[in-house]
């Protein structure tokens, strides 16, 4: 469920029509839907509650626009991170040290190093090598890092080759194979104590089978690592739970089956639970709006012209992903066409043969499901000033990102003399 519906013919975004953002600020802009974002964190939460104690750790590479991060620490949620930039943004925004779990497959010496000094909950590890490193600058610092490693299960997500991250041969994690000759070098290193396992094998899943067999390993490989002498206190079991994008498709399963087979799964593990959901929260809690430029009559269907490109929204370019459109003012008319942006390339299309609501120049549309993985992989491709961002609670709005000027992105580069 989400706050982005019609009232009176025109989309709004809880109490806020949408057209009047967009004549204040100008398109394209992403708005967010405060109720819908603090909506989905409470139905992921009761998806969880026949469990003790789970963390639940927004995954803030989705989207981590401080405003957003903001709301959901109010609602006592966590943070994943991938980079220290992303943990200060989270402590910044009010989400405590000690509800931080750090990610990524490439951690810096200086990153350890912020995460250190702010006390996070566990460091997630990925390779022998990072696993010494933190151990080297742990001891140096005086610390002790809680940590576990993340086990690649060799498991098919079913989802887009560039988002799966569970098998054999992704980047991620050390195989499962290897574990226990993993888990008995990490006991002997110095600086680092080992806490728990870590699963995640891919984003926008939409059936359980693969979350149920990665978990089913990692429920086997806990029970060995016991055996080995090793204290296993948690279990982190990644995000990755699909959204609905295309409404034609059957809806992903809910939070609420997630969380029973999650239950059914982890029943004796004696473990406190993590979890990292990202786009399941962010998701349908924002849109891209944007404002149609011209239509063209093209060879063999009208192209739909549209301001946003594929810098502002760059999921349709690179992975073929599907975003629903929808006409901020519909007139109950339909259109076949080809909705494209105006970057220089033919990559730039977030539709192909579609049909939409009818739409004329000067018209404004609805990129649907855009909160999540939207504004914060934009790029300044084409001298394009990055997008701004509004969060809208009630009748309230506010930007809670400004459209920088052309002339910051102008002023960032410099003439060296001996060019002048």
């Amino acid at each position: 469920m989400d706050h982005f519906n019609l009232r009176n013919g025109e989309l709004h975004a809880e109490d806020v029509p949408l057209a009047a953002i967009a004549d204040a600020v100008g398109t394209p802009v992403y708005v967010y839907s405060r109720a819908t974002l603090e909506r989905h964190l409470q139905v992921f939460r009761e998806g969880l509650s026949g469990l003790d104690d789970p963390l639940i750790a927004y995954s803030v590479k989705a989207n981590p626009n401080a405003a957003l991060l903001a709301v959901l620490a109010k609602q006592g949620a966590g943070a994943d991170v991938v980079s220290a930039g992303e943990l200060l943004r989270a402590v910044a925004a009010g989400i405590p040290a000690g509800k931080i779990v750090f990610s990524g497959v490439g951690k810096t010496a200086a990153e350890m190093r912020i995460a250190l000094e702010h006390g996070i909950y566990q460091f997630n590890l990925e390779s022998e090598p990072e696993a010494e490193m933190l151990s080297a600058i742990a001891v140096q610092m005086g610390k002790i890092a809680n940590v576990a490693y993340r086990i690649n299960p060799d498991v098919d997500a079913l989802t887009h080759a560039k988002i799966s991250t569970g098998k054999a041969e992704n980047k991620f994690g050390i195989p499962y194979e290897s574990s226990l000759v993993a888990y008995a070098a990490l006991a002997r290193m110095p600086g680092l104590r080992i806490q728990g396992v870590d699963v995640h094998i891919g984003s926008q899943l939409t059936t359980l089978a693969p979350f149920e067999a990665a978990f089913s390993r990692l429920g086997v490989l806990i029970g060995q690592l016991r055996e080995a002498g090793h204290s296993i206190e948690t279990a982190d079991l990644g995000g990755g739970l699909g959204v609905p994008y295309d409404p034609s498709e059957p809806l992903p399963p809910s939070p609420a089956e997630y969380g029973a087979m999650v239950q059914r799964i982890t029943a004796r593990w004696n473990v406190r639970l993590l979890f990292e959901p990202g786009r399941v929260i962010a998701g349908n809690a924002g849109v891209l709006l944007s404002r149609v430029i011209r239509v063209k009559q093209g060879a063999t269907q009208p192209f739909v012209i549209v301001d946003a490109a594929m810098n502002d929204l760059v999921r349709p370019a690179m992975y073929e992903a599907w975003h629903d459109i929808r006409a901020v003012r519909p007139r109950n008319s339909q259109i076949t066409a080809s909705v494209v942006g105006p970057i220089c390339e033919t990559g730039d299309s977030f539709a192909s043969g579609r049909t939409i609501d009818a739409v004329e120049a000067d018209d404004l549309i609805a990129f649907a499901t855009a909160g999540a993985y939207g504004a914060n992989m934009a790029t300044t491709y084409n001298s394009r000033p990055l997008v701004p961002e509004v969060l809208v609670s009630g009748d309230k709005w506010a930007i809670v990102r400004a459209r920088p000027p052309i002339e910051a992105l102008i002023a960032g580069d410099s003439i060296p003399d001996w060019v002048r």
